[in-house]
Formats: structure tokens, sequence, C-alpha cells
């Protein structure tokens, strides 16, 4: 197979789709593989070892497009890169369909075999190619929020992990999964006062296991969230719907009852969010303030650390790529269920039900063509 990877052009994203020695992977197995010029460089890879790795380094972001059977990328394609796709390209990145109406359109139109890595889906649930993105970002959420409610960015001025004779920074969590256990992770670590809050009881119970007294875990109910909403200092938010949007549970109305200088980081703002007031912002320019309440709402906060998140990342993308260039995306779908429910858009359809029930679209089943 023709792989092509490009240089992400999102701001401040600085992650790339292949590592040298996923290059390397590639090349032994047969496939042919075409780089973008300078595409890794942020990342830390030097355009010198995907040469020596055997891949063609292309400076045409084009010519990739054109002389490629499937694009890997790292986030969803922009409005400059829609012209680039042919038809029955397969494309293998983020995609987070479910909040981008306008992309969904493109891909069905140009009839592009889109593989969202935020939908591979393995046994119980598990979202391999999304975890280690969710466990980077839920630890960025607290070293963000920390940063952010610092008086100079018009925060409150809070500490989060106090000093003695002062109290501890209040930290709320909306969602105990991924990115919820690892932000509890780093807001323990640095000693603040952590309630998290979640609608699955099993995973409070893991939860409380895990962290004992250090943390609070309460039911996700209306009258808990209002409840954290009033003491937080910094709210995280960490919901998550595979590949579907994420439920609004923080309305402009509860922003009222917050603490002046408050700060709210909203992970799930990718799938357009938890928080009503949310969205998407760029590490150019972060944070904007709503009703005195700072918001973080970086759509690609795992971009600023873009060499742990790039080994990261393709760690997990790796062996799926492998099997859609060895077998085809087909092959693929008809040998791992996983790779099946990764694929949102094929021939011209919609074909992953969450992203279809976001805009009220048919959704059709891939087994017809399989």
């Amino acid at each position: 197979m023709r792989i092509g990877c490009v240089k992400e052009i999102k701001p401040h994203e600085y992650r790339v789709g292949l590592t040298p020695s996923d290059v390397k992977a590639y090349v032994s197995r047969g496939h042919q593989v075409k780089i973008q010029q300078k595409a890794g460089t942020e990342a830390g890879f030097e355009d010198i070892l995907y040469k020596e790795a055997g891949a063609e380094i292309v400076s045409d972001v084009k010519t990739i497009y054109d002389n490629s059977d499937m694009i890997i990328k790292v986030k969803e394609p922009l409005p400059e890169e829609y012209d680039l796709f042919h038809e029955d390209q397969i494309l293998f990145t983020y995609l987070h369909l479910a909040a981008n109406r306008r992309l969904t359109n493109i891909l069905m139109k140009k009839r592009i075999k889109a593989v969202a890595y935020e939908t591979i889906e393995e046994e119980e649930g598990h979202l391999p190619c999304l975890q280690p993105m969710s466990e980077i970002a839920g630890r960025l959420s607290v070293q963000e929020g920390a940063k952010y409610l610092e008086k100079t960015f018009g925060g409150r001025g809070v500490l989060l992990g106090g000093v003695p004779g002062v109290s501890r920074g209040i930290i709320g969590i909306i969602g105990g999964g991924v990115v919820g256990t690892n932000a509890c992770k780093i807001a323990t670590g640095i000693g603040a006062d952590v309630t998290i809050i979640d609608i699955n009881a099993s995973r409070l119970s893991y939860l409380d296991d895990i962290f004992g007294s250090r943390i609070t875990t309460l039911y996700s109910t209306d009258a808990n969230i209002e409840f954290i909403l009033k003491k937080c200092d910094l709210l995280i938010g960490a919901v998550l719907l595979p590949g579907a949007k994420a439920p609004v549970l923080v309305t402009r109305e509860h922003l009222k009852i917050m603490k002046k200088g408050a700060v709210i980081v909203d992970v799930a703002v990718d799938q357009g969010g938890c928080v009503e007031t949310i969205h998407p912002t760029t590490h150019d320019d972060p944070v904007y303030v709503v009703d005195d309440v700072v918001h973080y709402g970086v759509a690609n906060m795992p971009g600023a650390v873009a060499l742990s998140s790039t080994n990261a990342l393709t760690s997990t993308t790796l062996p799926y790529g492998i099997m859609i260039a060895e077998m085809g995306l087909e092959g693929a779908c008809k040998h791992s269920k996983a790779v099946k429910l990764g694929v949102n858009t094929y021939k011209g359809k919609c074909v992953y039900p969450n992203v279809a029930g976001a805009f009220d679209i048919p959704c059709d089943s891939i087994d017809k063509w399989l």
C-alpha cells in the first residue's frame, strides 16, 4: 500500500502521525511511505531519520495526497486540506466528527474511507488509540488549570497545593474515565482538594480504591454538580461518550454560582464540550472569560508535549495501521471488530451511529460492503 504522512497545520500542533520506527515497520513489509518535508521536526524527528528508515521525503503536500492510498495524520483535516483528498482514499486520524458537521459532509461527499482513532474499540469498551492522549490531556488539564488560576491570567490567584496555614485549592472533575483518573493523579500529587463525579457507581468504587481518602467521590446528579461548581477553584470537564457529542452538564446559568476567577478546563471540547459556554481555542490564545469564569478550550492539548504525545500515540495506532495496509480496509474490518468500529464514513455514507445521531442523518452499516 502507498502510505502518506503529512505535516499538521492546526495551530501549534507539533505531533506527527508516523515516527521513523513506524516507517521502518511499514517499509519492511513492502509498503511505500511518503513523508512531507519537516513533518516530524517539531516532534523531534528530523527528515534524515525518516529517509534512513526507508521513507521518501516530499516537499509538495499535494503530491503526497495524489499518490497515497492511505493518509495517516494526527488531527482532523482543516478546510485547507479538504480539496486534497481523492475518492476511496483511506484517512486514518483523530476525527471527532460529532462536533464537526462540515467535515462529516466533506468526507461523505468525497467518498473518503475515514477511520477515527477515537472510535477504534476493543473488548469491554476499551479505546486503545484514544487512551494515551486522554492520559496526557488529563494530566495537562491540572497543569494548565493551575497556570490560569494565577492572577496574571485572570484567575483567582489560588495555589492549588496550598502552603502550611493556607487552604488547599479545590478541584472538581466531572467524569471518572481515563481523563478524569489521570487528572486525579496530578491533582492529588500536588496536594489539591479533589472531588470527582461520575455516573457509574462501579467506576467511583474503583477510584475510591485507588485514591482512598485523598479524593471525594460523588455520584453524578444535578445537585452534586451544583455542589462542586459552588466550591471549586478549578473545574475539569472529562466526559466522554465514544464518537458522540459530549452531553452539556454545565450551563451558562451555572457560571453564576461559581467563584469569580475560577477556571474551567473542558477536555471534552473536541467533542463539543460538556460546558455550554466552552468553544475551541488554540495554544496561541487559549483562554477567554465568560461571567467572570476563565475558560480554557484548547482542543489539541497533547500537541504541546509533542515528543511524548507522538511516541504514546503511534505506539497504539501502528498495529491497526499495519493491519489496514496488509489487508486493505475491508479485510481489516472483517478481521478486526475494533477496526470496523473505527470506520466513520465509507463510500459516501456515515457508518458510525453516534456521528449520525449527532446530526440526525441516516446511518448505514459497513457490513453490506464487506
